[in-house]
């Protein structure tokens, strides 16, 4: 007998719900079962990851691929250093005033950068982002090339002073799992249908009456924004910034994230990507040569025959991986046939 379609959808809810708390408990008891701080230190640098995934999978739901989340995060290292050492604000005020600023910033390049959609967007944000990092390394205010040491942590909270991974743990969790619930009502509402309609045809979306310039820039605002965020909170985890860290390399680790996690899941995706890209590498450490490489393999790797990324393969398995192995190896041995032949 089968189940009615209502019941269906009701039992796929109820599960999904139930899943998600378990990762909820799970993310929230999880460092109190790990001693190495080392390990801590790797799970919040893959929730900052994670957060400048999303920023690259927002704008990839609206038609656009971007190389400047590493731009936009430095802004937020940087503003929020700046208010708190030079202007003796709190790290709690300077953090609002810092999405604000880039906010405002993220409009007002925006309004240019959004006009040039295709390769030239992916061209000028990957140049901002390298115009930034140079910028903040000619600025004598900003430490130059050699960055500022000695960033204070936040203020205490009650009994939490941010002396400790864990402490510090739990406040990226709270701002990944905000960055998840703003993200995945933008997803569910009139503003993600539109997104999705502008990728799908911007011509078509057009003749609906969707502002195709309009929805993109909103995109690159919040996006650029959240990047932010994760910036600031950066600067007071590591407690010095230099320009090295924002160079060209962290865009393009960015994008992988998304990549890697699969780029249709526009949440979990960047999350379960960055925790890899986190992970593997530092136990890669031991041939740190050629830990580009191994990794430039893998990738390579899942890109061309797991397109659809980790959660795409796992949602959608393929008829059997090794089909394409094995027709990918047809193909060379028959054209090594042919030109022979010839």
């Amino acid at each position: 007998m089968k189940l009615p379609n209502s019941l269906k959808t009701d039992r796929v809810t109820r599960y999904k719900w139930i899943a998600i708390i378990i990762v909820l408990i799970a993310l929230i008891v999880l460092p109190l079962c790990i001693e190495s701080n080392y390990i801590k230190h790797l799970l919040i640098m893959a929730c900052i990851g994670a957060i400048l995934g999303m920023t690259f999978s927002l704008l990839f739901s609206s038609g656009l691929i971007t190389l400047g989340a590493a731009a936009f995060y430095a802004v937020g290292a940087y503003s929020s250093t700046v208010l708190v050492m030079n202007a003796g604000l709190s790290f709690w005020a300077a953090l609002p005033l810092t999405l604000v600023f880039t906010a405002i910033l993220a409009l007002g390049f925006g309004a240019v950068f959004v006009r040039n959609a295709g390769v030239a967007f992916v061209i000028i944000t990957l140049i901002f982002a390298q115009v930034v990092v140079l910028a903040a390394a000619q600025a004598d205010f900003l430490g130059g090339w050699g960055g500022i040491m000695g960033i204070p942590r936040p203020n205490p909270v009650g009994t939490v002073n941010f002396a400790a991974k864990t402490d510090y743990y739990y406040l990226i969790l709270a701002m990944l799992l905000l960055v998840v619930l703003i993200y995945n009502a933008l997803y569910s509402s009139r503003i993600g249908r539109a997104w999705r309609a502008i990728k799908l045809s911007p011509k078509l979306a057009g003749t609906l009456g969707i502002n195709e310039y309009r929805y993109r820039l909103l995109a690159f605002v919040i996006g650029s924004t959240t990047a932010a965020l994760a910036g600031c909170f950066y600067a007071h985890y590591s407690q010095n910034i230099t320009p090295g860290a924002f160079g060209g390399w962290l865009s393009i680790y960015v994008q992988l994230y998304a990549v890697l996690g699969g780029l249709e899941f526009y949440i979990l995706g960047p999350a379960i990507g960055a925790v890899v890209m986190t992970f593997v590498p530092e136990y890669l450490r031991i041939v740190k040569e050629w830990e580009p490489i191994i990794t430039g393999v893998i990738l390579l790797v899942v890109i061309l025959f797991f397109p659809g990324g980790i959660l795409g393969t796992l949602k959608n398995p393929p008829a059997l991986s090794l089909n394409k192995f094995h027709s990918l190896y047809n193909r060379l041995v028959t054209g090594k046939k042919r030109d022979s032949n010839s």
